[in-house]
């Protein structure tokens, strides 16, 4: 049993309290259960909830595990360095293997992780109806289904049904288009009912996919990426071969304890 361990929800890929994707961050003083993990994800209610043991990093959503999460890291490595409890690059041992983390000067954390192409795939069926946009170009990477369409406002308006969107076998759908202005290269949305995330507000895994597609598309390694949520986000990516260096800022919302 765990008594009195430090956990925090941190808002991630912004410097905007209540912006961005939060994450509740737990710091394990010993070895849980899954089921526990998966306990206290659900108690949480955030897309993700991060636990850390050592330099063991796992994260789950309210409904199940995940195998990669940017945001959920991003969280843990702001608290590692807001609280002094570590500085400089961390390396943290992981389901994706090992991702590292270092913070640069003025807060902005960067995290090296796999690049993951989407290979291009048929549109599984009922997928133009339970997005409720046109599917132009489809892929299909280890975990998502990636679908471009047209243009930044068909991504911005695009309404799921997400029980229909949870019948297709995908941890989670990257609705993406060209950005229209200079803030960004790309826009974003990711849905993932199937995991108990409707819809994420920002996804770093998911922009593990969007940089290796993008900089393709528009010839350039270093993007930066806007995912389109009601709270929004933004993802600096950098591809650098078989990896992608993922930079965003962190903004701690609270901490306390958790007696159980």
């Amino acid at each position: 049993m765990v008594t009195d361990m430090l956990v925090c929800t941190v808002d991630s890929f912004t410097d905007t309290p209540f912006r961005g994707n939060p994450a509740a961050v737990c710091l394990l003083d010993g070895p849980v259960s899954d089921d526990w993990m998966r306990a206290v994800a659900a108690e949480m209610r955030h897309s993700e909830t991060a636990f850390l043991l050592g330099r063991s990093l796992r994260w789950f959503t309210p409904a199940a595990e995940v195998a990669l999460c940017g945001h959920a890291t991003l969280a843990t490595a702001h608290v590692l360095y807001s609280t002094g409890r570590a500085s400089g690059r961390v390396a943290f041992d992981t389901l994706s293997g090992v991702l590292t983390t270092d913070q640069a000067p003025g807060g902005l954390i960067t995290m090296d992780f796999p690049a993951i192409a989407a290979a291009e795939a048929a549109a599984p069926a009922g997928l133009a109806e339970a997005l409720g946009v046109k599917p132009g170009w489809v892929g299909r990477s280890r975990f998502d289904l990636l679908v471009e369409v047209g243009t930044e406002d068909e991504v911005r308006a695009a309404a799921p049904d997400f029980d229909r969107l949870a019948e297709i076998d995908t941890r989670g759908v990257i609705l993406t288009a060209a950005a229209i202005g200079q803030g960004a290269d790309f826009v974003s949305r990711f849905f993932a009912p199937r995991y108990g995330v409707p819809e994420d507000p920002v996804t770093g895994s998911a922009h593990c996919v969007l940089s290796p597609y993008w900089s393709e598309r528009l010839g350039r390694d270093r993007l930066t990426g806007a995912q389109l949520s009601a709270r929004g986000g933004t993802v600096v990516t950098t591809l650098r071969g078989d990896r992608v260096e993922l930079a965003g800022q962190a903004v701690s919302v609270w901490s306390g304890q958790l007696h159980v």
